[in-house]
């Protein structure tokens, strides 16, 4: 993967994640930055790299849309299945690249989409399953491998199909 393919990766999965209030607006102007310096450079995205931070939490809700459009990546509608199966993807990346625990990355997968979301489903009940490791004949160690492998199945399709962009309102 090439860096430019890394960036915009990464500031998809910013947007996603931004989109579900899992991330602030202004992580979402760094990565547009970081995107600017791997080779990315399109008008918008220059806009929304602009940003300060005071201006990131009013800016980002229009400029986004505008800058994913240019690159040819999605802003998927706030809080559709879509939006919520990119943020997913994106929490199962930070946890791979160890931003994030095991057990970090199932609770807050369990705490946004409860057993709601067919994607990941499996997580949360892996979640459920560390809280009942005192009673049960699993260890931490073969929970968090398989936590790790439903991670790697999520970051392993970084995109989802696209559903019609809607600007927010």
């Amino acid at each position: 993967m090439t860096s430019t393919e890394a960036a915009a990766i990464t500031l998809q999965g910013h947007a996603a994640l931004w989109s579900m209030g899992e991330i602030r607006a202004s992580d979402v102007v760094n990565a547009a930055c970081d995107a600017l310096v791997a080779g990315l450079d399109t008008p918008g995205l220059r806009m929304l790299a602009a940003c300060t931070r005071a201006e990131a939490d009013y800016d980002v809700h229009h400029l986004l849309p505008t800058a994913l459009d240019e690159l040819g990546l999605a802003f998927y509608p706030v809080g559709s299945e879509a939006s919520q199966e990119a943020a997913a993807r994106a929490l199962a990346r930070r946890m791979l690249a160890g931003e994030l625990t095991p057990r970090e990355f199932t609770l807050r997968i369990h705490q946004r989409h409860g057993h709601e979301l067919p994607l990941t489903e499996r997580l949360a009940e892996l979640d459920d399953e560390y809280d009942i490791l005192e009673y049960g004949d699993r260890t931490v160690d073969q929970i968090d491998a398989e936590v790790t492998a439903e991670a790697r199945r999520l970051a392993a399709h970084p995109t989802v199909p696209a559903e019609p962009t809607d600007s927010p309102s």
